[in-house]
């Protein structure tokens, strides 16, 4: 429901909603001015990394949980290839306990389908279920043998958790650094074709017919990807396939690997404008269910020299909006379709366990996010809250930006622009107790 009105929330839920566009004369504690602005339930991120333990030099909990509230997200799910990698319970427990301590927003953790993301053995989906995962994955490093990913989605059906499915027929992808196309030839580059990830798509979408388990197909790039998803739907209740797609796949083409070389290195790769406007189309007609960042920050010097050299990725939490924004501005997308994507959508794949997510309804979470669809900025990767500079976007002017947000009713983050406290007061703290009007 859309509706001009003022939202109070009291002891970390929504109190109340008022479809009033006046501001309302009872005295309640602190006020967020949003006039012109969208309130929407807070953004939720199944695929990001968020680097801790072992890799602290590229992102840490608090670094990322802190930059993900800048990008106006209030949930997100962490990949689990850390070091060690989150194959185990303690891992999990670790991840849980340094999130309630050091994070800002929710933190979900993703387990991995083997021991150690190498494809060899499975890890004990169990007991990682008891400890807490939201699904399992060894995103970066594909599963390539069948059987054991057969056995891995029998399992996972029996505990009621998604497969998160990085699709690469790996050894097609071998060496490569971009998009097997004409630019990767103009460019003398090693790509990654199109079938790398296709092949994996279509063997992963019959698994999961014949074992009735959830597969979560990760950041689809092809127009192939997109047919086989739209065949298995089509199959109804036999197929219980979701998707996601990033802002980056959405956007951007392989040519910005001529612009910006390393800074534009991701896998899967940036792929073509014809594969653009049909991941798009995707997301138009429900084939492609939820947005994620796959927020993947890298320290310089992991982005820095030969571009066969470079590690993949991109950081994407504060930049995530403003990028996808230009969809609604070119109205290739409506902003009402945007926003499912990044809140109710993906909710619906990870179920109730946390409470009624991605939404704003009376005794619900106060996960909230506040942006300006129209506020025009311009990217500088050294005012990232994360520590991940790598982006391609540095010096583009974006137009939409997040100027709040809250979760479990604590202003977790504000812009300097937009006013919070007592009318006549601006003041910085955190959202205090709300009353409801009288």
């Amino acid at each position: 429901m859309n509706e001009i009105g003022n939202l109070f929330i009291s002891n970390g839920k929504v109190l109340w909603i008022d479809s009033v566009e006046a501001t309302p004369s009872h005295r309640y504690y602190d006020v967020l001015d949003a006039k012109g602005m969208v309130v929407c339930p807070g953004f939720i991120d199944l695929h990001c990394h968020l680097r801790q333990p072992g890799y602290e030099d590229k992102e840490t909990i608090a670094t990322g949980t802190a930059a993900a509230a800048k990008g106006g997200f209030t949930t997100v799910c962490c990949m689990p290839n850390t070091n060690p990698s989150l194959d185990n319970p303690a891992t999990i427990d670790f991840v849980k306990s340094v999130a309630e301590s050091e994070g800002v927003v929710r933190v979900l953790p993703i387990g991995c389908i083997t021991k150690g993301r190498k494809g060899e053995e499975l890890a004990d989906l169990k007991a990682l279920a008891s400890a807490g995962v939201v699904g399992f994955s060894d995103d970066g490093s594909p599963v390539i043998n069948s059987d054991l990913m057969r056995l891995a989605m029998e399992q996972s059906r029996a505990l009621g958790l998604p497969i998160i499915d990085h699709c690469e027929a790996s050894p097609l992808t071998r060496g490569g650094v971009m998009n097997e196309g004409a630019i990767s030839a103009r460019l003398g580059l090693r790509g990654m074709p199109a079938a790398a990830e296709e092949i994996m798509v279509a063997r992963d979408l019959m698994l999961a017919e014949q074992t009735g388990a959830h597969i979560h197909i990760a950041h689809v790039s092809v127009e192939g990807s997109v047919e086989l998803i739209r065949q298995a739907k089509d199959r109804g209740k036999r197929v219980k396939a979701t998707a996601e797609v990033t802002p980056h796949h959405l956007t951007l083409t392989d040519e910005e690997v001529i612009k910006h070389g390393t800074n534009a290195k991701v896998n899967p790769p940036l792929r073509t404008k014809r594969d653009t406007e049909v991941l798009i189309r995707g997301l138009r007609e429900n084939l492609i269910d939820a947005i994620a960042t796959d927020h993947a920050p890298h320290t310089q010097a992991d982005k820095s020299g030969d571009i066969t050299e470079a590690d993949f990725g991109m950081s994407g939490f504060e930049t995530a909006l403003g990028t996808l924004m230009s969809l609604v501005h070119t109205r290739q997308l409506r902003l009402c379709v945007l926003i499912s994507r990044l809140t109710c959508e993906p909710a619906k794949i990870i179920g109730d366990k946390y409470g009624k997510l991605g939404t704003i309804t009376v005794d619900t979470p106060a996960d909230v996010t506040v942006f300006d669809p129209n506020m025009s900025w311009v990217v500088d990767p050294a005012s990232f809250v994360s520590k991940g500079k790598n982006t391609p976007l540095a010096g583009a002017t974006l137009k939409g930006k997040v100027m709040a947000t809250i979760y479990q009713g604590n202003l977790v983050y504000k812009d300097d622009s937009i006013k919070f406290g007592m009318p006549g007061e601006q003041i910085t703290t955190g959202v205090k107790e709300g009353l409801r009007p009288s």
